[in-house]
């Protein structure tokens, strides 16, 4: 124990401010949800299917912010200091060019959530919430590459405080907006859009603030003759981050099509399944916070080139995302009923019905705690080493050849229904962790880091 000890106490240190942030931001969804669910369960679902359309994007677009938290840890390493404002500045170019370039996806979503099965109905209503809200796709994006930069700066509890920031707002905002308080017109949809829009752009709005003006990261000079090119970096963290956000797709893309099919089955399911996911993305927002550490801690290990240290740091934080998993799963068996009722109106006649769907949901959500958490891991282990393409295609594989066929299957094929769409989740994410690991762990990730360094 005494020598995984300053392992523990400094992932703990970096990864609990990071999962401080992550749930900050899972707050402000879940206050979108909780808010939307007392105002109707149509609008809810309308709000569940926008949401997973708008996450999806942003899944594809958070690579080139997510690649330079490796990068730069092991940039700051190598004592590398115009690596680190090369890398993060063009993970900020390239965050805003995809924004632009995905925003007519959300402006004309309609026809295309209609393709996807959804009625007229939902859609119509997922469009308005998507044609205001898409614009915040931006400043999610431009700030995730600014957490990254700040995490890896080791500076993770500026990230969580800003965050945090924006839950009160966004819920004031969801107030006035949707239900029409203080002589402001009830926007419903449109109210929860307009306030995840402001709330976003002040936090952005902060990060930059704060960016520019931190000691430690003003050395770097991160927005000095910002608009100049540096086709170098904008191409190596492209080619790094890319990887990064296929993956996040291939997973991310996973549940958004479980959302859809369960809108195949009905509303109240899909109501039901929305809340079940948004419940255990909460707990999974605290791997992804270990997730990020690991990632910070390995790359700081490659810029050293220690592979001893590295091999500590990554069973340290596979340990400390296991203890979590065991408290969530024990939560999600004990108090299934209170969890899914939270976000119900207590007057609602579809509640009942709701809250029993979802309960039995959450028995599927504890039995893939294990290895949803341990994918997530792997991935930021591999991250920290810069190996992305092969994880992009293991994710690949497991996620769509897998789980996909697998939740299909029993769903429709088999008859189950909605319990045989959670299955097929657990059979993929448990084929990611296993074939992760293995790459991380046999040493076949870039650098071959567990082969011993040969005498000279």
């Amino acid at each position: 124990m005494h020598r995984y000890r300053p392992h523990i106490t400094a992932t703990l240190w970096l990864g609990l401010p990071l999962i401080g942030s992550h749930l900050a931001r899972m707050a402000i969804e879940v206050s979108d949800t909780v808010m939307m669910g007392w105002y109707g369960v149509d609008e809810l679902a309308a709000l569940v299917i926008a949401g997973s359309f708008r996450i999806t994007l942003f899944f594809l677009g958070m690579g080139f912010g997510t690649a330079v938290m490796g990068l730069i840890a092991t940039s700051v390493a190598r004592g590398d200091e115009p690596e680190v404002r090369r890398a993060a500045r063009m993970a900020l170019w390239l965050s805003i060019l995809f924004s632009i370039l995905v925003m007519p996806l959300m402006w004309y979503s309609e026809p295309i959530l209609i393709a996807l099965g959804q009625n007229a109905e939902t859609a119509a209503m997922a469009q308005q919430y998507l044609r205001i809200a898409g614009w915040g796709l931006l400043p999610m994006l431009c700030g995730l590459t600014l957490n990254s930069y700040l995490a890896a700066l080791e500076w993770p509890n500026v990230i969580m405080w800003i965050t945090l920031a924006g839950l009160p707002v966004n819920v004031v905002l969801n107030w006035v907006l949707i239900f029409g308080n203080l002589g402001a017109p009830e926007l419903g949809v449109r109210g929860a859009a307009i306030a995840t829009l402001i709330t976003l752009t002040i936090q952005l709005v902060i990060q930059v603030a704060y960016c520019a003006w931190l000691p430690a990261a003003r050395k770097y000079k991160l927005f000095q003759r910002f608009w100049r090119p540096d086709w170098q970096a904008f191409f190596a963290v492209a080619r790094l981050g890319l990887p990064i956000g296929l993956t996040m797709l291939a997973e991310g893309g996973l549940f958004v099509a479980s959302n859809v099919m369960m809108g195949w089955i009905g509303t109240q399911q899909l109501a039901a399944h929305g809340i079940a996911l948004q419940i255990s993305s909460i707990t999974f927002m605290a791997h992804l916070g270990l997730s990020n550490a690991a990632t910070v801690r390995i790359g700081q290990a490659k810029g050293r080139g220690d592979a001893g240290w590295m091999r500590d740091a990554g069973v340290t934080v596979t340990a400390l995302s296991m203890s979590v998993a065991v408290i969530a799963v024990a939560i999600y068996l004990l108090f299934p009923e209170a969890l899914v009722s939270l976000y119900l109106a207590p007057n609602d006649p579809q509640r009942p019905a709701i809250i029993a769907i979802g309960a039995s949901l959450l028995f599927f959500a504890a039995l893939f705690q294990f290895t949803d958490a341990l994918q997530v891991v792997a991935l930021g282990l591999l991250r920290g080493v810069h190996d992305t393409r092969v994880p992009m295609l293991i994710a690949g594989f497991s996620y769509w050849i897998v789980g996909m066929p697998v939740a299909y299957g029993l769903a429709f094929i088999v008859g189950i229904g909605a319990p045989g769409l959670w299955l097929g989740l657990v059979f993929g994410l448990s084929c990611a962790a296993a074939l992760l690991l293995m790459r991380f762990w046999r040493g076949h990730a870039k650098g071959d880091w567990t082969r011993p360094v040969p005498a000279v």
